[in-house]
C-alpha cells in the first residue's frame, strides 16, 4: 500500500487457465492471496504491481511479474480503468488501477497450484482459484470492480 493520502496507480494481470476451463467446464484465476489484519479477512487480487515513474503501466505490469514470481507475459490485452477506494489494515487507500489480461509465456506456470513469493518484507502467495467460489462469495475478491471484466 502506498503512502497515506496519496493515491497509487497500479497494473494488474488477470490471467485465466483456458486448458483447465476445457477439462472442467470451470474457468479459474491466477491470484495473490492477501489478509487484513484489522478485519482478520482474507482476500484475493490480481497479481501485478505499483507503476514507477517514467514507465507505462504495460511495462510496470511486465516487470512486476518478472520480480515477483520470475514470470513472462504474452497475449496481453487492455482490459480497463479502475478506481479503488478502500480500507485495508484500518488505513484508507486509494489506486488507480490499470487492468490487463494475459497468459504466461511459460505453459508449466499453468501445473502450479501455487507460488510463494517475496513482496518487500512481506512472504505472499499466488494460487489458482476457480471463479465460481469469488462469484458464489465463498471467497473475496477485490476490488469488486473487476467482477465486471470476467
Amino acid at each position: 500500500m502506498g503512502k497515506s493520502g496519496e493515491i497509487r496507480v497500479l497494473a494488474l494481470g488477470l490471467i485465466r487457465d483456458s486448458e483447465y476451463a476445457k477439462r472442467t467446464l470451470r474457468e479459474r484465476l491466477f491470484i495473490s492471496q492477501g489478509y487484513d489484519k484489522f478485519t482478520q479477512q482474507t482476500f484475493y487480487r490480481a497479481l501485478g504491481g505499483g507503476v514507477d515513474f517514467g514507465e507505462t503501466s504495460l511495462e510496470a505490469l511486465k516487470r512486476e511479474f518478472k520480480e515477483e514470481i520470475q514470470a513472462e507475459l504474452t497475449n496481453i490485452r487492455y482490459l480497463g480503468c479502475l478506481e479503488n477506494i478502500f480500507i485495508y489494515n484500518g488505513q484508507p487507500g486509494h489506486e488507480i488501477i490499470q487492468l490487463y489480461e494475459c497468459d504466461f509465456v511459460d505453459p508449466n506456470f499453468y501445473q502450479l497450484e501455487k507460488i510463494v513469493f517475496a513482496e518487500g518484507e512481506r512472504q505472499k502467495t499466488a494460487l489458482w482459484v476457480e471463479i465460481s467460489r469469488f462469484k458464489s462469495g465463498e471467497l473475496k475478491l477485490v476490488p469488486e470492480q473487476i467482477f465486471e471484466f470476467l
